[in-house]
């Protein structure tokens, strides 16, 4: 009898349905439900996905795999099956062989290639109701729970408002003790470490404390040692929701109301608003875009072919769309030089930025000494991964920019973003190169185990020096 049929005659055992293994150690997320009641129902589980049956149940059969199902990650409502058996089975109506298709709450599975003489099953999705409202998975790139201070991960995490940009509570704390010694202006509020933007409040965040609490039980090796915890928790200053900077009290009287003469002669700082460039005049009360490089204003247009905000920050750059609208620095002076915000392909490079592999002048310099030896310019290089990084061969996840996936050869972004990303070129050019192509001095260089995620290299040369940090983390991994 072939794996998964059904005698006719009495009901089998149990063992000889399909799923007659022993039952899955972790709990049952799924089961196959028989459409013949004398069977039992088949349980599914995430660490024993095959499901098996047996061969002539009466002479104590011998034990086959039969299928293989598996949740799919990105949908909790669906799931794949890969028939494993040597013969066909039938999935919603279609014979499958092979190869693996996806099923659904109440898809019909026949064990063979056709329904008669062959157990037929409905599959349901049957994770404890109770168990998946208490254990919600998030899904959350480690590089996103970082504190932008100390590039580690978040201990004891606030969140900045408004721009809602989360760090340590030392090392925020720090931050804004540095920042209030160096002010002379002690009403003035520090700026965010990460965008500049002035904070208005900080607050310690409940919630992304419990995700940075599931990350370490995931991932231990981004444990910091209790020496710098400690020296966290004595910086951390951040016990509840603080307000910065001190704002006077607005005037409770009618604002003074200019006429339109006075509107007109005011000192505007953007120009559309005083004349027409490029066949546009800003409307009385259009909405404006302050330039985060030179604080001027622009109006904010959708439908304008040069982008305005950069895709890598989403801050706005006026320089290109100024450049566009045919308007100079002979018309303003709060105007971005064009360079400041340009197409990725448009962009020449001749030399390392020193914030490559994360400032660390050891790498640069290896990193260098590679591409001289290949013979290549800087710019070819580059030019070179920018597309691979196009045509989807480079993991984008340690991209430290937003819209990621978006991001192409054709898009605009800042030359901060731009810095990050050749840092990112050049950190999977560095990992992709064989060994023996990196100079004599960094050959036998064994890998930190922090990786590039290491804070050492930064106040420690001979540490830096003597291990090689363009690497993945690896510590507690096997």
């Amino acid at each position: 009898m072939d794996a998964g049929e059904c005698s006719t005659s009495q009901p089998p055992h149990p063992s000889s349905a399909p799923g007659s293994s022993p039952a899955p150690a972790s709990p049952a997320w799924a089961k196959l439900v028989p459409a013949d009641p004398a069977y039992p129902e088949v349980e599914v589980a995430e660490d024993d996905a095959v499901v098996c049956s047996l061969v002539a149940p009466a002479a104590g059969g011998e034990e086959v795999a039969w299928c293989e199902i598996r949740r799919n990650g990105g949908d909790a409502s669906s799931a794949t099956i890969r028939n494993l058996s040597s013969d066909a089975i039938i999935v919603d109506g279609t014979i499958v062989k092979q190869e693996a298709v996806d099923i659904k709450p109440g898809s019909e599975i026949v064990s063979g290639p056709q329904k008669e003489g062959h157990l037929v099953y409905t599959f349901e999705i049957t994770a404890a109701k109770d168990q998946d409202k208490n254990n919600v998975k998030i899904v959350l790139d480690i590089e996103n729970a970082k504190c932008s201070i100390c590039l580690n991960l978040w201990h004891d995490v606030v969140t900045v408002a408004p721009c809602l940009h989360n760090f340590c509570n030392g090392c925020f704390s720090e931050w804004l003790r540095r920042s209030s010694s160096k002010s002379r202006d002690k009403s003035q509020s520090a700026a965010c470490p990460q965008c500049r933007t002035s904070v208005q409040s900080v607050g310690r965040n409940h919630f992304l404390h419990n995700i940075e609490e599931a990350i370490l039980r995931a991932f231990s090796s981004l444990q910091r040692s209790d020496e710098e915890i400690a020296l966290l928790e004595s910086y951390a200053s951040v016990k509840s929701n603080i307000v910065l900077g001190k704002h006077k009290n607005q005037s409770r009287k009618r604002p003074f109301s200019r006429s339109s003469d006075e509107i007109n002669n005011a000192d505007l700082p953007c120009p559309q608003c005083r004349n027409e460039f490029g066949g546009f005049r800003c409307s009385p009360g259009a909405a404006h875009l302050q330039c985060n490089g030179c604080g001027g204003m622009m109006p904010a247009r959708s439908n304008v072919n040069i982008p305005q905000k950069c895709l890598g920050c989403d801050k706005a750059f006026c320089g290109s769309y100024w450049c566009s609208q045919g308007v100079n620095s002979s018309h303003s002076n709060l105007i971005c030089s064009q360079e400041t915000f340009k197409m990725i392909s448009q962009r020449h490079i001749s030399r390392l930025p020193d914030t490559v592999h994360g400032g660390n002048p050891y790498e640069k310099d290896i990193t260098e000494k590679c591409i001289q030896q290949s013979g290549k310019t800087l710019q070819a290089v580059i030019s070179e991964w920018i597309s691979k990084f196009d045509n989807m061969e480079i993991d984008r996840s340690r991209l430290q920019l937003n819209n990621v996936d978006a991001i192409t050869s054709g898009t605009y972004i800042c030359n901060h973003c731009y810095n990050k990303f050749i840092d990112f070129l050049l950190y999977w050019y560095r990992v992709s190169m064989p060994r023996n192509l990196l100079p004599p001095d960094a050959v036998n260089r064994e890998s930190c185990w922090y990786g590039f995620m290491c804070r050492t290299q930064h106040h420690r040369p001979d540490h830096a020096k003597k291990l090689n940090h363009v690497c993945r983390p690896t510590r507690g991994n096997p």
